[in-house]
């Protein structure tokens, strides 16, 4: 086992592999995969999203001209999205299910419309 930050990582090790390959996947291990999404007047791109459940990502969120809302209650996410800046959130979906992400800032008048789509599958 290799014990860091993260904490234990099991690894299954066959016969003859070498040591950069061990590396490898104990670094695949240990870092999240990172999706990023960018939030417009009206818009969120990209517009769906597929997480595995029990799988740890983080969103990077940013926003290209004004501050955005992210708000998805099932995973409780509620955070704003300032232009300029990397906004990460680490997320472990842990139920599977479809889910709509809406921006709660009031951006103009097609705010409504601000949503993504986001699916964790098993």
């Amino acid at each position: 086992m290799l014990f860091g930050a993260v904490g234990a990582i099991a690894l299954s090790i066959s016969p003859g592999t070498k040591a950069p390959e061990l590396v490898r996947r104990a670094n695949a291990a240990a870092e999240p995969r990172v999706i990023e999404i960018q939030a417009k007047k009206f818009q969120f791109s990209p517009s769906e999203i597929t997480l595995k459940k029990g799988e740890p990502v983080i969103l990077r969120l940013t926003s290209e001209d004004r501050t955005h809302g992210f708000l998805l209650k099932p995973l409780k996410i509620d955070t704003d999205i300032t232009p300029g800046k990397a906004t990460d959130i680490a997320v472990t979906p842990t139920a599977s299910g479809q889910y709509l992400v809406i921006c709660d800032h009031y951006c103009g008048t097609g705010h409504g419309n601000m949503h993504m789509k986001l699916t964790v599958v098993e």
